[in-house]
């Protein structure tokens, strides 16, 4: 309704074609219901029109109190959102910027704007507060020369001895799902060496790096964890198989070859694994 209205506001007539089905709808409902607006033929096809202006006026400042005041295009989107709609959330409601979570592991990781831009000293600044964040957002230029590894449990972030021997890389967490601003911005431009997503062994988890490997292809690496096969086979959960599998068959068709043994053996055995089996060991 509120578009609906919108869309009117202001107008003599508009053609009923300017409307979607549901919109027309909306109208004819409230046309009914009040007379704020009438609907009538015109030549071929049917035209609205305002009846009353008062009570059209009172109808729509209750749905968007924004109409008749200044513009709101200079403020934060969620804000304008509010204002059209007295909702945050209402249309497109994602914030234009992202603020990974990023942590330094060796020596000199460094992320640098440009050539000559601005630094981010990664790992000056995990050795003195644990961690950084760094604004990303569509157009910037901020790369580094290391990989960057993405984990999306905590406990890989907090402990890092998990990872390769002689690692000189940045982690990311990025907490279960991976932001569509943070695939946009990998597949932007180069930021990395190399990138490496190191997943839960599931649905959820597969679906992410079919999604990353969509932007990046064979830039990006699935990172399987040493004795993947037993650990699979020990400590794989039945239930977050089955949780996930409707993630796992809709991924299976867009990952790479080299990720076929893997699929195969959470196919055969029904059992899907976390990542922090990583740390376990097997007798």
């Amino acid at each position: 309704m509120r578009a609906a209205l919108l869309k009117l506001h202001g107008q003599q007539t508009l053609p009923a074609s300017h409307f979607t089905a549901a919109q027309r709808s909306a109208l004819d409902r409230f046309a009914r219901q009040t007379g704020a607006v009438i609907c009538q033929r015109q030549g071929r096809g049917d035209v609205y029109r305002v009846g009353d202006p008062r009570l059209f006026d009172i109808h729509l400042s209750a749905l968007s109190p924004q109409v008749g005041m200044l513009t709101t295009e200079d403020l934060p989107l969620r804000a304008q959102h509010i204002a059209h709609a007295r909702d945050s959330k209402a249309r497109n409601h994602q914030h234009e910027c992202y603020y990974p979570l990023l942590k330094a592991v060796g020596e000199k990781v460094l992320w640098r704007q440009g050539e000559h831009g601005s630094e981010l000293p990664l790992s000056q600044l995990t050795h003195h507060f644990g961690a950084a964040s760094l604004r990303i957002e569509t157009g910037d230029t901020w790369q580094s020369g290391q990989p960057l590894w993405l984990v999306e449990n905590q406990a890989l972030f907090d402990r890092t001895d998990w990872l390769p021997v002689g690692t000189q890389a940045t982690l990311l967490y990025y907490g279960g799902q991976l932001d569509g601003r943070l695939l946009a911005w990998l597949g932007q431009r180069p930021r990395a060496s190399r990138v490496v997503l190191f997943p839960d062994y599931d649905g959820v988890g597969l679906a992410n790096f079919a999604r990353l490997y969509a932007q990046l292809g064979d830039v990006c690496e699935c990172w399987l964890m040493p004795d993947w096969q037993s650990k699979l086979a020990r400590y794989g959960s039945q239930r977050l198989w089955q949780d996930t599998f409707r993630e796992f068959t809709s991924a299976v068709p867009q990952l790479p070859d080299y990720l076929g043994p893997l699929t195969e053996q959470m196919r055969q055995s029904g059992r899907a694994l976390e990542q922090e089996a990583v740390w376990l060991s097997v007798l």
